[in-house]
């Protein structure tokens, strides 16, 4: 069972830190090397990890892990109905899109479309964002129960930038304002050199089962095109919405 656990251990580790070797992995883990070395034997033989160049000594992971996870939640089918919204978003914008899905506590990036502009903003799909600091993770905790905001805010709001709301009172008023536009917005929250806005996908039932957004280099997103993209943003949510409950 302890090899078990280790080698999910590494293989998460992995997918947060590639490429990385040996050392990098034991030192996060607090595992010994040699320990470590037997999970990335494990998980490369099981098809879950390659080595990152010609050389063993980094290690990514491989789509077998994105393939298993999406067929696990359903996300595979909610790719595909958005894949269309998501391209027709891209064109209108002009900038990276991306689509999430909640999971305990986060959203998850699941797919992402990237700008032809130089500089971009680029996340492993996979990434974890925190609910309050990211414009999807804003616009999924404010279309969710009363009672969900209240369980995350009494869990307390990490400060991970010099912006980012960690005051119970403010996430409140912000989530209201965003519940009255239509969309969230992000101003480098989570990280400073990333601004968002966002708008969550509903269910059938009202409940947010995604999130789409549109990410911009801080430096690039002005106060007009933050009102342009929210309002865009905002049709191509209710637009994949309805798409999926028409399924």
């Amino acid at each position: 069972m302890r090899n078990v656990l280790n080698a999910l251990r590494t293989l998460e580790e992995v997918a947060a830190r590639q490429p990385v070797g040996v050392a990098e992995l034991a030192r996060a883990l607090g595992l010994p090397k040699s320990s470590v070395q037997r999970a990335l034997v494990t998980l490369h033989a099981a098809g879950w990890i390659r080595p990152a160049g010609e050389a063993v000594t980094r290690w990514v992971i491989t789509t077998k892990a994105l393939r298993v996870g999406r067929s696990a939640t359903g996300e595979l089918g909610l790719r595909d109905v958005a894949l269309p919204v998501l391209e027709e978003l891209r064109r209108r914008t002009g900038e990276t899109v991306h689509l999430t899905v909640p999971e305990g506590g986060k959203v998850v990036l699941i797919e992402r479309l990237e700008t032809a502009q130089p500089v971009r903003i680029v996340l492993p799909l996979g990434q974890h964002l925190p609910l309050h600091a990211s414009s999807n993770g804003k616009a999924v905790l404010a279309a969710s129960p009363p009672e969900t905001v209240e369980r995350y805010l009494a869990e307390g709001l990490p400060r991970f930038t010099g912006t980012t709301i960690t005051d119970p009172e403010r996430l409140r008023a912000e989530l209201a304002v965003i519940r009255g536009r239509g969309y969230a917005t992000n101003g480098g929250e989570w990280r400073s050199d990333v601004s968002a806005v966002a708008a969550a996908v509903l269910a059938a039932s009202g409940l947010p089962v995604a999130g789409i957004s549109v990410n911009v280099p801080t430096s690039r997103m002005s106060a007009t095109s933050r009102t342009t993209f929210g309002a865009l943003v905002a049709e191509a949510a209710k637009k994949l919405g309805s798409a999926l409950r028409d399924r």
